[in-house]
């Protein structure tokens, strides 16, 4: 008899979110380029499904230097048309122009605290915020925490930072745990 798939969130609905869901989400990440490519990636994701900037992640690596902002903050009008014209990554002229304003931000802000995970973990006291959600809708897209976070960003020069995008970066870092508290990723990061 086969082994029963473990309980899941239940937006891990294919192969390519379940991957995503079992492996990342949620996990605290404190490597400055893994942080800066979420912060790039959840800007991109406005208005469209995670689905489709995990199908296109590759590409997004490959296009964005492998997420190095010292690479990303030099971009020159060239360079953003390139992007413009490659069809693997979302072509959305203010949202790559975001990326690299953010970049440049993103670069002040290790200046100043000697990395982005020094800053960004202050928003949570430095360790994951530990819900206990019983169904996706239960969930909210916005807290106190995103909110201040986002307002820090904007002040420092970032874009594409409204709370909603803070609050799915917080997510996808670990540092809130959402899974709901029926899914086996929930007790395993507690």
């Amino acid at each position: 008899m086969p082994t029963p798939s473990p309980t899941r969130c239940s937006w891990a609905t294919n192969t390519l979110l379940i991957r995503y869901h079992d492996d990342e989400w949620g996990t605290p990440l404190h490597d400055d380029v893994r942080l800066f490519e979420f912060l790039i990636l959840e800007g991109a994701q406005a208005g469209l499904s995670w689905d489709t900037i995990l199908r296109k992640r590759d590409a997004f690596r490959e296009a964005f230097d492998h997420f190095d902002a010292v690479a990303v903050s030099m971009y020159n009008k060239r360079k953003v048309q390139t992007l413009l014209n490659n069809p693997g990554i979302i072509r959305n002229r203010l949202k790559i122009q975001s990326a690299i304003q953010n970049a440049n931000a993103f670069l002040a802000i290790q200046q100043e605290f000697g990395s982005f995970d020094e800053y960004i973990w202050r928003f949570v006291g430095r360790k994951p915020m530990m819900n206990h959600w019983k169904t996706r809708g239960d969930v909210p897209c916005r807290t106190a925490e995103s909110d201040a976070m986002s307002k820090d960003l904007k002040r420092r020069g970032f874009s594409f930072v409204g709370t909603i995008i803070c609050y799915a970066f917080m997510q996808a870092v670990g540092m809130v745990n959402d899974h709901t508290i029926d899914c086996f990723r929930h007790q395993a990061l507690r």
